[in-house]
């Protein structure tokens, strides 16, 4: 890293953007089983357990609501294919609560071998990664203290843009990481509500929701991939003919217009994916 103060401001900057690419791609990577040493999913399991048992309570409710909202009148429950239709929706209903946990990996499984599928297409987040150009640090370097001063401020506003948008993406993708817990965590109880007829849409829905934020991972990877190749297209072109400020702010924005576009793909990846799947 260069000795000066300008270059090294934005350099630091660019190694924060860097290093949250790099932690994406290790979090888009990582189980929720091995996520920090497993401590966390080791409370969540033990959450999925103690939610079991009110899943079962709510499993009964359900199930008596839905005999009584559709049984016209007593001589229903006499007709052994109501009962019988009743007895398998509960009984299914029963398996699910009792299986959440191997429900939710399952899910997370088939979503993940879709996600390890794309990630197949990249390499790495390598393509991705910005530095300060070497003529850009010569041009500072050769500037003197009062001409560095518009530097200064172009340099401050420049690393504080960028080390927000790096903030932003990496919260975005621990977002999704943690509702996958939240999720797993909770299970038992929209399961259960497929004891009834007139409930079973609560389960429905989460079962999609919870589809829905495992596939984000594969749309996060795929906004990487075409980040990638978007970069490699549109590179801040700089014009030596132009006074130092202009061509490093020119750079800088340019460089920032790149990196909207790639946290506007990760942000709109829960979008993306209701609307692809209708999820």
């Amino acid at each position: 890293m260069s000795d000066n103060w300008i270059v090294g401001n934005l350099q630091a900057a660019f190694n924060t953007w860097n290093e949250k690419l790099a932690e994406i791609w290790q979090l888009i990577t990582t189980t929720p089983e091995d996520f920090r040493g497993g401590t966390i999913w080791g409370t969540i399991v033990t959450i999925n357990e103690a939610m079991e048992a009110i899943g079962y309570g709510l499993l009964v409710l359900f199930f008596a609501m839905s005999i009584f909202q559709s049984a016209v009148s007593f001589r229903d429950l006499k007709r052994p294919e109501f009962a019988l239709r009743h007895f398998i929706r509960f009984l299914l209903a029963k398996v699910a609560v009792g299986s959440a946990m191997e429900v939710m990996n399952g899910i997370f499984s088939v979503c993940g071998g879709i996600v390890q599928t794309v990630m197949g297409g990249i390499g790495g987040m390598t393509a991705a990664s910005v530095a300060v150009p070497q003529e850009i640090v010569e041009a500072v370097e050769g500037v003197g203290f009062l001409a560095s001063i518009p530097l200064w401020l172009v340099s401050l506003l420049g690393s504080l843009f960028i080390t927000v948008l790096s903030f932003i993406l990496i919260l975005t993708v621990y977002g999704r990481f943690f509702r996958l817990y939240l999720y797993t965590a909770l299970a038992p109880l929209p399961l259960a509500s497929f004891a009834g007829e007139n409930t079973s849409f609560a389960g429905k829905t989460f079962l999609k929701s919870y589809i829905g934020v495992c596939l984000e991972g594969a749309v996060i990877v795929l906004a990487c991939l075409i980040f990638s190749a978007y970069i490699s297209t549109s590179a801040p072109v700089l014009d030596a003919s132009l006074s130092v400020v202009t061509m490093s702010w020119q750079y800088i924005g340019e460089t920032i217009f790149n990196m909207l576009v790639l946290v506007g793909l990760v942000k709109g990846a829960e979008r993306v994916v209701k609307e692809m799947f209708g999820l």
